[in-house]
């Protein structure tokens, strides 16, 4: 039988963070749950445990010890907390598999503050050298998660990463998430990644998708 993985999940009550740990709890994984609002934090862990009674769940109270733990790193942070985030925990995640899930959106979402050749995930890479830095669960909203299907359809959630062994088990976890996770290339197509969720956004706004789109490649 395949060990257990522990999986820390950093901004665990975040809309993405809770949404991402929910999902998580229905695999067979460890998950050690961060954020520094520990009231949020264990109502998190309350509501995971009565929805899924099995769950191995846990509250930490540091990055540090969540990450030093962990066999993936989940930082489902804004851009923005990006380096303050790496710092905390670079010495702990070094051969780790550490998922990048934040778009570098500008305040006014019309544009990404990163430069036309990087992303938020090979930015992230710079900053901690030594992981395996992967994109993933960028593309989706938060709303998706609690309906991985619409209109029929399962969501497909896009990857990309330079690990191939990093992005199998990426794979695993989005589709324990309940997403058709699509391999879309290296670190570098992280770029393309981040634009299309900037542009799902911009259509959601304008045509009212109330956050529960998606999107699907269809193909023969």
């Amino acid at each position: 039988m395949r060990t257990k993985q522990t999986i820390a999940i950093i901004g665990a009550t975040g809309n993405m963070g809770a949404a991402i740990s929910k999902s998580l709890s229905k695999g067979n994984y460890r998950l050690l749950l961060f954020t520094n609002d520990k009231n949020k934090l264990k109502n998190l862990e309350k509501e995971i445990t009565t929805a899924h009674p099995g769950a191995d769940v846990e509250s930490i109270n540091c990055s540090y010890t969540a990450s030093w733990e962990a066999d993936v790193i989940i930082v489902a942070a804004p851009f923005a907390a990006e380096k303050e985030i790496a710092e905390k925990i670079r010495e702990v995640a070094n051969q780790k598999i550490v998922i990048s899930i934040a778009n570098p959106l500008n305040e006014t979402y019309d544009g990404l503050v990163t430069a036309p050749d990087t992303s938020a995930a090979e930015e992230l890479q710079k900053l901690l050298p030594n992981s395996k830095v992967i994109k993933a669960f960028n593309t989706t909203f938060a709303a998706d998660f609690a309906q991985p299907v619409i209109d029929g359809k399962k969501v497909d959630a896009f990857i990309a990463g330079n690990d191939s062994d990093a992005l199998e088990t990426v794979s695993e976890l989005v589709q324990t998430a309940g997403f058709n996770p699509v391999v879309a290339g290296d670190l570098s197509v992280s770029r393309i990644l981040e634009n299309m969720q900037l542009l799902l956004i911009r259509m959601g706004i304008k045509y009212n998708y109330n956050w529960l789109a998606g999107w699907k490649i269809l193909h023969q």
